[in-house]
């Protein structure tokens, strides 16, 4: 199927306002004109409401609070049903945030903002968390929206989509790199360059990042569309982010790292349509769940901010063999941790309660692969010549990196010390917890840039889950200068079913009490606004996975 952009948006609504001018700047203090340029957005699905959001834009050097009323009916035609008032404050960025309660569980809503002079927002619409008995269940999973690495296909296929109850996104909704930085190239052929220019360090620059993203008409379609249910990753913050620090953050010329880190969250709960944090609870701690009735509970943790240790990399002036062995001798420390103590009671209690129920599917909403993937010895694989041919069609300045992890891969480095194969201790720990539950749950993970279908297992060699891993919305992957890499990474991990590092797109996961069925959506080209359609995988699983987890479909 061929799709086209305009036919996406008209379907479905870009989220962008009508621009009305009103009268001069009254004397209540209003401003004269409103726009809503960065559509609508629902998360945080509740069984009686939602979070609903949106942005007002005032004219330049407007400084004021803005007074907006917001709207929800059944239908987008219809007379609301119920109606209220918002601030968009000032202080925050004129972002506003509505939670709606008292509507009826598993029911569709839309939904719309007004403000002055009668400017007006397109219509949203979310799905109410469902109660009691439910035949299916329809998420679209997705992560890793480089803006500058191409245009968002994915979200305009994920709009036209006939059933879909809400959007499960697992990080890295933007980037902090500039204009030199990850994708540039991309961004300049396509003018596509991230806004403010510079790496982003500051309030206002993450304000301006969000605020660049959302004015994207495609995702604006996919938060009309449905409601998102989302979790930061690392680069919110900063690339390979925890607790104390982020690879890509330098304290001697960007500042503390903590302040840097509360700026990005602040702004994160500004522009995302996700619920204020717990005043009790550090704002890292937002790890929450959600019961989809009688079949599914989704359980949503954080991996990069609250309890992360440091990721283990070779040190730079110690011989290689030395470097790879440091390495791994300190992978291998039983104490390093991903999600901490206090996430893991909540998890806990959170597992054992929906197997107490008797509901079959509890799902891991989680940022990283946590299936066992080893590194690859490509030049094995593919034979001397054949990898020989390879390296000399990459860029130069690869080679040199292709190397260095060819030789860390066959001293027992994994493909990826930033997923759950650079904490194999905190793994098990997390298996034996889903053991104490009762649970074999179904792990989503993002940030890889490539597509999944894994089956998990613990160190004993029992079944422990399953994983679906979704691919990018834009970002470059492995398989952009190694086309075929998740074949070889399929072949070479006993826990992985299927890896597809080449294309772009989002998984479409589909729950009903008797099978989990996930799609791996793909879209031909992320270059270009007319694309077509494809699914590059497709697999099933049962409740238990008495067949052994994924089977293709």
């Amino acid at each position: 199927m061929r799709i086209n952009r305009r036919r996406a948006l008209a379907l479905f609504g870009s989220g962008t306002a009508l621009a009305l001018p009103s009268a001069a700047l009254g004397r209540d203090g209003a401003p004269g004109e409103v726009r809503f340029l960065h559509g609508v957005a629902s998360g945080d699905p509740k069984a009686d409401g939602a979070i609903i959001w949106t942005r007002a834009t005032a004219e330049e050097g407007f400084a004021g609070d803005i007074a907006l009323s917001w709207h929800v009916a059944e239908a987008a035609s219809d007379m609301p049903l119920a109606s209220g008032e918002v601030i968009a404050r000032a202080a925050a960025d004129h972002t506003a945030k509505v939670d709606l309660d008292g509507l009826e569980p598993g029911h569709e809503y839309h939904y719309w903002f007004e403000g002055p002079g009668g400017a007006r927002t397109g219509v949203g619409r979310f799905r109410t968390l469902p109660v009691g008995a439910v035949e299916e269940l329809v998420l679209a999973v997705a992560s890793c929206q480089l803006y500058p690495g191409g245009l968002f296909n994915a979200y305009a296929d994920m709009a036209r989509l006939e059933r879909l109850d809400a959007v499960v996104h697992l990080g890295d909704y933007i980037y902090e790199y500039g204009e030199s930085g990850y994708g540039a190239e991309i961004g300049r052929q396509l003018g596509r360059l991230p806004d403010p220019p510079h790496e982003i360090v500051t309030l206002a620059d993450y304000r301006r990042r969000h605020a660049q993203v959302k004015a994207d008409p495609l995702l604006q379609a996919a938060h009309a569309r449905a409601a998102f249910i989302c979790v930061w990753d690392d680069h919110e913050t900063a690339n390979d982010s925890w607790v104390g620090g982020a690879e890509n953050h330098q304290s001697d010329t960007e500042g503390d790292w903590t302040a840097r880190k509360a700026v990005a969250m602040q702004a994160y709960f500004e522009w995302m349509p996700i619920r204020d944090p717990d005043p009790l609870r550090a704002h890292e701690a937002i790890f929450r769940s959600f019961e989809f009735g009688d079949l599914a509970t989704l359980a949503m943790v954080e991996t990069r901010l609250l309890a992360r240790d440091e990721q283990v990399a070779p040190k730079g002036d110690v011989p290689p063999a030395e470097a790879v062995a440091a390495l791994l001798a300190e992978r291998d420390r039983p104490e390093r941790e991903l999600l901490g103590r206090q996430q893991g009671e909540w998890l806990e209690g959170v597992l054992s309660a929906s197997v107490n129920a008797g509901k079959p599917w509890q799902v891991l909403g989680n940022q990283v692969v946590m299936a066992r993937v080893p590194g690859p010895d490509l030049e094995a694989m593919l034979g001397a010549e054949a990898y020989a041919e390879m390296r000399a069609a990459m860029p130069e300045q690869y080679r040199t990196q292709i190397d260095t992890a060819l030789a860390g891969y066959r001293a027992g480095v994994p493909f990826n010390l930033d997923s759950w194969d650079g904490y194999p201790h905190a793994r098990e720990r997390l298996y034996d917890l889903f053991a104490r539950a009762g649970s074999r749950p179904l792990v989503l993970s993002g940030d890889s840039h490539a597509a999944w279908s894994n089956n998990l297992h613990d160190a004993g060699g029992r079944l422990a889950g399953v994983e679906l891993g979704c691919t990018a919305i834009t970002s470059p992957s492995y398989g952009s200068i190694l086309p075929g890499l998740g074949r070889l990474l399929a072949m070479a991990a006993q826990e992985v079913a299927y890896c597809d590092q080449d294309n772009k797109g989002y998984a479409l996961l589909t729950l009903t009490p008797d099978a989990a069925r996930v799609d791996h959506v793909t879209v031909s080209t992320v270059f270009a606004s007319t694309f077509e359609r494809g699914i590059g995988a497709s697999h099933v699983a049962q409740p238990g996975y008495d067949a052994g987890g994924w089977q293709a479909a």
